[in-house]
């Protein structure tokens, strides 16, 4: 038994240990891989670190380049504000300079005044004692002459009086017209001067109104949905907006008709809305026609403090900044009347300094002088009287409320901005482009003006030229003499003015010549 036993135990010990060494073995090669496993991972680790480090590296120089120029910049806006505040304060010390001197000199003069006044007193004083004394020995000298003359003093004088009185008329004559052509001579060439520089110093855009607007739709479709059932949305809007709506086979347009800008306006953005929120039907149109009235009241209010606050125009009553800002959709002959009201406030302050006025005064009533064209409601009175009605209402100043009403001779005037006003108006309106007129009442106007030069005596040829500015009137030199070309000027000026109504000014123009022909055979 004990034979058999041990072979068998034998073999299982061989197989054991055999087992055993295989499993040693292969324990030796994994921890063999675990090792080279761990090696990789730790040279992949510092890979991996090498490149974090070098992408924080990047990084960082990254955001110190962006702040190096950031502060660059703010040193760069620090420099310039230095430089600002530098160049104020040497100003302003150059201006203190220049004041403190004014001082000096004005007390100079201050003293030399009171010197000269006191010297005047003195030589004053001597004069009135030797007047008295003349006044006697003239009194002594009358008595004389009177005695030798057998002539009283006062019948001398008679005598006197009434031989210089046709030499004295006739040189009263020719050094009044002497004067005269002088003066007019010398009033054209500085009124042409401040009017021209006036005109130089300020330029403003030709804007002409029109009585459509265009609203561009993305497609076709959208005139449909406007539309509505049987036309119920597009009526709905016309009578919400006031605004002939027309939809046509023009390609993604449709057009807005109405002569009042504002409607117009409030139709255009009403559609923008509902054609952007894609809710069209009677009841929203309603609602958005309502919001978008009161966004444009907001709009007209904010208008006119912006210009009030442009032209530096203060203390306005609120219901007239209302009104200005309402000008912005109106238009007078095509010309947008708040942009010919800025521009006629412009023209005025600068003409009113160029004559040594109150610059303020006549801004203020250049960007006033039209609001009686932006009524609240149906009037019959002239647009200046109205005007000059609101502004009274308002509280303006005398001399403003009669340049508004006097800007069209319909009150008479009373102060020196009344003609300025006057005058601004008629270059803002003349300046070429500002205004448009229908071609029907422009070949009417032109054939109106040579009907009227053409009705007086002696006119043989009449030519309206420059757009109806000038007119040229050819009289025949055997009906009319050289003496009567300036009345017959004058008379087609004055009946044009009083029978046509005209922006700007028209030139007459009255041509006398005489020709001789011969023949040599």
């Amino acid at each position: 038994m004990t034979e058999i036993l041990l072979p068998i135990l034998i073999a299982l010990v061989s197989l054991t240990v055999g087992v055993l060494g295989g499993y040693f073995l292969k324990m030796k090669s994994l921890q063999k891989k675990a090792k080279l496993i761990l090696k990789d991972a730790e040279i992949e680790g510092e890979v991996i670190k090498k490149e974090k480090m070098l992408q924080a590296k990047e990084r960082f120089l990254e955001l110190k380049t962006k702040h190096e120029a950031y502060i660059a910049e703010k040193n760069s806006k620090i420099t310039v504000a230095e430089n600002r505040i530098n160049q104020s304060d040497q100003n302003l010390r150059t201006k203190k300079e220049e004041f403190n001197k004014r001082i000096k000199d004005f007390e100079q003069i201050k003293k030399e005044t009171d010197t000269f006044r006191a010297n005047l007193t003195a030589q004053s004083e001597v004069l009135d004692k030797k007047h008295d004394e003349l006044e006697k020995i003239h009194k002594e000298q009358v008595d004389k002459l009177e005695k030798i003359a057998g002539f009283s003093a006062e019948e001398a004088k008679n005598q006197l009086i009434e031989s210089l009185k046709a030499e004295a008329r006739t040189e009263a004559m020719s050094h009044i017209n002497e004067i005269i052509d002088e003066a007019k001579m010398t009033a054209t060439k500085e009124s042409k001067r401040i009017v021209i520089q006036t005109i130089q110093r300020v330029g403003t855009e030709a804007a002409v109104e029109n009585a459509v607007t265009v609203f561009h739709i993305e497609s076709d479709e959208i005139k449909g949905r406007i539309i509505g059932r049987e036309g119920r949305n597009i009526r709905a809007l016309e009578a919400a907006t006031g605004i002939e709506i027309i939809v046509d086979d023009t390609p993604e347009a449709i057009v807005l008709s109405g002569f009042d800008p504002v409607r117009r306006e409030i139709a255009r953005l009403a559609l923008h809305q509902l054609v952007t929120d894609g809710r069209i039907h009677p009841a929203r149109i309603e609602e958005v026609v309502k919001k978008v009235t009161k966004q444009i009241e907001d709009e007209i209010i904010e208008t006119g403090k912006r210009t009030t606050i442009d032209l530096g125009i203060h203390g306005l009553h609120p219901e007239l900044v209302r009104m200005v800002g309402k000008m912005k959709y109106r238009s007078s002959y095509g010309q947008n009347l708040l942009q010919h009201s800025r521009e006629t406030a412009r023209l005025c302050a600068i003409m009113a300094a160029e004559l040594g006025l109150d610059a303020k005064s006549a801004k203020r009533a250049g960007l006033l002088h039209d609001i009686g064209k932006v009524p609240d409601e149906e009037i019959e009175l002239p647009h200046a009287i109205y005007g000059m009605k609101l502004a009274e209402k308002y509280k303006e100043s005398p001399e403003i409320c009669n340049a508004i009403g006097a800007h069209h001779d319909e009150v008479e005037m009373t102060s020196l901005l009344s003609p300025i006003v006057q005058v601004c108006d008629a270059i803002s309106g003349a300046r070429p482009g500002a205004r448009r007129e229908v071609a029907e009442s422009y070949i009417n106007r032109i054939k109106k003006l040579e009907e009227i030069a053409f009705n007086f005596e002696g006119v043989v040829k009449t030519y309206a030229i420059q757009a109806g500015r000038e007119l040229r009137v050819i009289v025949g030199s055997d009906k009319v003499t050289d003496k009567d070309v300036d009345a017959l000027s004058y008379n087609i000026a004055r009946k044009i003015q009083e029978e046509m109504t005209y922006p700007g000014q028209v030139k007459v123009t009255v041509i006398r010549e005489t020709r001789a022909v011969n023949y040599a055979k």
